[in-house]
């Protein structure tokens, strides 16, 4: 048979396979009968209620309360309808009537769709329900519908639970068969990640409508009709008090709170600050309330620190630095390095203040003190591990650090996330080019500066590893759905790093000592045992970020802490906040007020208003205040002298108070 003849053949069975498929879909199937065009009968839509939000410990975060939408399906306008008669009904003006059609055909530009429900007016009250439920029959293109309304419970976990908002263009297209224009969908936090779970399932109801438009009962029976069913509840991770404790603890200052149970990987806090009321989220004035959130460039309330924002981990990272070398076999536990105040290489340093000056010290003396030089040293022998290859070394320096969860996604259930940076052999040959870098161009690496960057939930999880000698189970924010706990193998298999168990305990070792008798000793407690690393992440725009991470108790670990403040300062300043964290979850309470207080009144706004100021000037768009006049400067005057006389005079404090609460006098890393 000729090819032609062949190619004929198959045009030909495809075609009659079409059109048969056709010919069903037409002539057996009820598809088109359904149609929103098909006048005959109208689909009323039913939106579920969505799903509860609590914490660990049952407490309702967010419920929904209905509110109801009237909408308009422009398909279904008589010839004849009564234009002055519904204005009427909904209390506007025929100008009014034609401006909202025009503006949501406007809006919704060529995603308009006759066929399709729109939103015609929103958060109908309950008298206005009344009245126009009881006429509304007469206009066959308009309906009511349920939707839900959030109602937060609390006024704080806003970067956790994030909020609901009308569907755009590219949701509708990442699930088209379920959202239409108009519809409410999880934006940002749990309800963006649990939006399946949270949505619950639509219901359409099929009326079949006379040649005169009136409703004359379901179509069929009902028995096209999709039911309709609430969302599921959703469990979270967290531990209210704790994370309420975090975020009074991180008020006039910017940074992340993550606290974690290494046990099962579930986030028991996560505060990122500034913090946010998620009440701003409800209401007519919500959009206008978000929208000025994501224009505060200074502050950046909706950037979710804890997840999303990638610091240099200071010392912090010297922990994991000095395990990739004992993997290595640079190290070993006796290996030891004499420190001459600090790393020289040329004619440049890197300053250290450890304390242990021209004496040998091994590794936990080294995590005690965290001394700069001994890890330098360190890095050092890591990086010239292949003689002659350092691209070999620092590929298998940076893929035992990747185990750990630092450099990579960590593919937690949460909305938002940043991969940080772990440099490689493709990234340092991409930036100076191949041959043209050395083990001193990145020696900074080693104390957790250079290129190193990751967020604190990636610091609280190397912390978790540390805590477990060796593994990890994924950080995640539900711990439930509907009751059942969740099975999903990412959450509840260990992942395990790349180094072996006994090189953990050294390390370990040395962390207890930095809270016993090291650059933390500040938090020290009879009432629980700590381990602990401070961390000083420099920033070339004010001073230094402040780093902290805490493992307790010593002996069982139940809970990390990683504590990252931008700004300030020393690391051991805020290790009173992982501390408090730790008492607060193992004990129920807090006996440290002395501490609390302290660390809840410290404030960094001047210094952050500094930063923007510089900036604004950098970039010339720095406007100066206008000068007082006279006038106003008697008034400030006077306030001034009022508060003044007002002060109360502070009580002498105790001997022991002063040792807890002063922290910046602690010699940092």
């Amino acid at each position: 048979m000729k090819r032609l003849d062949i190619l004929i053949w198959i045009l030909t069975l495809i075609t009659a396979v079409f059109i048969a498929r056709i010919s069903y879909l037409q002539l057996f199937t009820e598809r088109y009968k359904l149609n929103a065009a098909n006048t005959s009968v109208k689909a009323e839509y039913q939106i579920p209620l969505r799903g509860n939000i609590k914490d660990r410990n049952d407490k309702i975060l967010v419920s929904t309360t209905p509110s109801y939408d009237l909408v308009f399906t422009e398909s279904q306008m008589e010839k004849d309808f009564d234009t002055l008669g519904f204005c009427k009904l909904v209390n506007i003006t025929k100008p009014q009537f034609i401006q909202i059609i025009d503006g949501i055909k406007r809006k919704m530009g060529k995603n308009y769709n006759r066929l399709t429900p729109t939103t015609f007016m929103k958060g109908l009250t309950n008298d206005e329900l009344a009245v126009i439920q009881e006429k509304l029959f007469r206009y066959s293109a308009f309906s009511i519908i349920r939707i839900p309304e959030r109602n937060y419970m609390t006024a704080s976990m806003g970067n956790i639970l994030g909020y609901i908002n009308e569907v755009n263009d590219k949701y509708i297209k990442s699930d088209s068969m379920y959202y239409m224009p108009g519809n409410l969908a999880g934006m940002t936090g749990v309800e963006k990640s649990y939006e399946k779970y949270l949505r619950g399932v639509k219901g359409i109801k099929y009326i079949q409508k006379d040649r005169l438009l009136r409703s004359i009962g379901s179509y069929k029976g009902g028995g096209y009709d999709v039911q309709m069913k609430s969302g599921e509840d959703i469990t979270l991770t967290i531990d209210y008090d704790l994370q309420v404790l975090a975020e009074r603890l991180l008020q006039n200052k910017r940074g992340a709170v993550v606290a974690l149970d290494p046990n099962t990987g579930e986030i028991l806090a996560m505060a990122s600050s500034p913090i946010i009321n998620p009440s701003v989220f409800t209401g007519k004035d919500k959009n206008k309330h978000i929208y000025q959130m994501q224009m505060d460039s200074m502050n950046k309330p909706m950037y979710d620190r804890a997840a999303q924002a990638m610091y240099p981990p200071g010392s912090t990272f010297k922990l994991v630095s000095g395990l990739a070398a004992l993997q290595m076999e640079v190290i070993t536990e006796k290996t030891t390095f004499v420190c001459k105040h600090g790393f020289h290489y040329g004619k440049r340093k890197i300053n250290c203040h450890c304390g242990y000056f021209y004496v040998p010290i091994t590794i936990e003396k080294a995590i005690q003190k965290s001394c700069n030089n001994f890890f330098s040293e360190t890095y050092l022998k890591a990086m010239t591990k292949y003689s002659g290859n350092i691209e070999k070394s620092i590929d298998e320096w940076s893929s035992i650090v990747n185990s750990f969860g630092a450099g990579e996604y960590l593919h937690s259930d949460l909305a938002v996330g940043s991969k940080g940076n772990i440099p490689n052999s493709e990234y340092y040959n991409k930036r100076y080019g191949k041959n043209k870098w050395n083990v001193y161009t990145i020696i900074s690496n080693a104390i957790g500066q250079g290129e190193i960057l990751t967020t604190p939930l990636q610091i609280a999880n190397y912390t978790a590893v540390i805590a477990n000698r060796g593994f990890f189970y994924t950080p995640h924010i539900v711990k439930a759905v509907n009751g059942e706990p969740l099975t999903d193998p990412q959450y509840v298999q260990p992942k395990y790093t790349k180094v072996d168990k006994k090189y953990f305990d050294i390390v370990n070792q040395g962390m207890e000592m930095v809270v016993m008798n090291g650059t933390a000793t500040g938090i020290r407690t009879k009432v629980f045992s700590q381990e602990g690393k401070t961390g000083t992440s420099q920033n070339p725009h004010g001073r230094d970020h402040s780093v902290f991470v805490l493992i307790a108790p010593v002996e069982k670990p139940k809970i990390v802490v990683a504590v990252v403040v931008e700004n300030g300062g020393w690391g051991a300043t805020y290790a009173g906040v992982a501390s408090l964290l730790a008492e607060k979850y193992l004990t129920g309470t807090i006996e440290r007020k002395a501490i609390e207080e302290r660390l809840t009144n410290l404030n960094l706004n001047a210094e952050y208003k500094r930063q923007w100021i510089d900036h604004l000037k950098r970039i010339g768009k720095y406007i100066p205040p206008k000068p007082l006049d006279s006038t106003q400067l008697d008034v400030v005057k006077k306030v001034d002298a009022k508060k003044e006389k007002e002060k109360p005079e502070e009580p002498e404090e105790k001997s022991e108070e002063k040792d807890v609460n002063n922290l910046e006098n602690f010699e940092g890393d």
